[in-house]
């Protein structure tokens, strides 16, 4: 039988659940049944539960349009995928909030094949992998990944693109097709002969990417990130110091040229001998050297104190995330001199301890011993590099 099953009324809304099919036999009970319980919903915004609500008629979007027209803030909430694509082939997605029903995949077992600022990834099966996020309202960030990753792959970056969003436990997580894909971290850890080739091949991707022109306005801007982290550490380093890492920063130029922003060797797959990039919300743009920076903290500089960080996270030792790092950077800069490489890798330290320090500082790390002892020898080396370095550039 269909029905308006109960209203569910808090202080800031009116929750209704409807089921079955809403047509032109019972459109008009429906549209009471809901008028009366809204009726003493005040000024709250209405919520409909539509997860158990198979069919909707033309007569029963006339329902729905009547409802927007008492409460402007209609919100429609659970949407089978045959309602929902009534609903967006006659503009209602467009009107009000309608939010789709998402499957549900458990990640329980699963293997886990890479980590970023905001989410880990999880083969599900053979062919796909889902991206959880750690923020529990996440849509809109998988909104912003899906658009950016279809960005970069317009301009000609290979990377995986979603084709589903589900839900996992309280949050949600983009699925994407990666058959038979291996993380160029496993490779290293499993194959250790092909660590050469796998630093030239992160090299080859990492300058498509640093090559890649980006319309104007379509990603953030680095320097405007790297900026808010040094306001961040005026209160923990010495006035001069601090001053001068503010002007080594401001005085990098704008730059229209990508960046990925997390480029570590887990967000790089091998999918049947193509190279994708996975892991796309932390696209920018920007001067190479905020690159250089993300790319040394996650080989040396997260792992400098304590250097079993890099086993657990990257799933190889200290000591070939060393040898991965400056063979890495060695490749980038098409050179062997060794003064270079250290020139530009210690331009890339002064933004890459600056990140460290301001993060372990925001996670509580002045609260620990460890935690103490790293941004103390974090702080120490920024202080050392600071009073040597004159530019960021290179």
């Amino acid at each position: 039988m269909n029905e308006v099953v109960n209203g569910i009324l808090t202080a800031d809304q009116l929750k209704i659940a409807l089921s079955g099919r809403i047509d032109s036999v019972n459109a008009r009970e429906v549209e009471e049944a809901i008028m009366k319980l809204a009726a003493d919903a005040a000024d709250r915004q209405i919520v409909l539960d539509l997860e158990q609500l198979s069919y909707i008629s033309s007569a029963g979007l006339r329902v729905l349009l009547h409802l927007r027209k008492i409460n402007p803030t209609l919100r429609l909430i659970n949407v089978g995928s045959e309602v929902y694509e009534i609903l967006d082939m006659t503009g209602f997605t467009q009107m009000m909030d309608v939010e789709k029903a998402y499957r549900v995949v458990s990640i329980e077992g699963c293997e886990e094949i890479g980590r970023g600022a905001n989410g880990t990834i999880y083969r599900i099966d053979q062919d796909n992998v889902v991206k959880v996020y750690n923020n529990a309202d996440a849509l809109a960030d998988i909104q912003h990944e899906r658009e950016v990753a279809k960005l970069a792959l317009i301009l000609g970056v290979p990377t995986a693109i979603s084709y589903d969003v589900v839900r996992v436990g309280n949050s949600y997580g983009s699925v994407f097709e990666l058959l038979n894909a291996r993380s160029f971290s496993k490779i290293i850890a499993s194959e250790p002969e092909k660590l050469d080739w796998c630093v030239q091949e992160y090299v080859k991707m990492l300058k498509i990417i640093h090559s890649t022109v980006v319309p104007e306005g379509k990603l953030p801007d680095m320097r405007q990130t790297v900026l808010g982290w040094v306001d961040f550490m005026q209160d923990h380093l010495p006035k001069e110091a601090w001053e001068k890492l503010a002007a080594l920063v401001e005085a990098v130029p704008h730059d229209d040229h990508m960046l990925h922003g997390d480029y570590h060797t887990k967000n790089l797959e091998l999918q049947n001998d193509e190279v994708l990039l996975i892991d796309m919300d932390t696209l920018a743009v920007g001067h190479p050297v905020f690159e250089l920076a993300s790319i040394y903290n996650s080989f040396i500089g997260y792992s400098e104190y304590d250097h079993s960080v890099i086993l657990s996270f990257q799933g190889f030792d200290y000591e070939t995330g060393r040898t991965f790092w400056n063979k890495v950077l060695a490749a980038y800069l098409e050179t062997d001199d060794p003064a270079r490489i250290r020139e530009v890798a210690d331009k890339a330290r002064i933004v890459g301890y600056t990140r460290m320090i301001r993060r372990s500082i925001r996670r509580k790390g002045l609260e620990s011993e460890k935690g103490r002892a790293e941004i103390a020898l974090w702080t120490k080396e920024l202080l050392e590099l600071l009073d040597k370095t004159e530019t960021l550039l290179f």
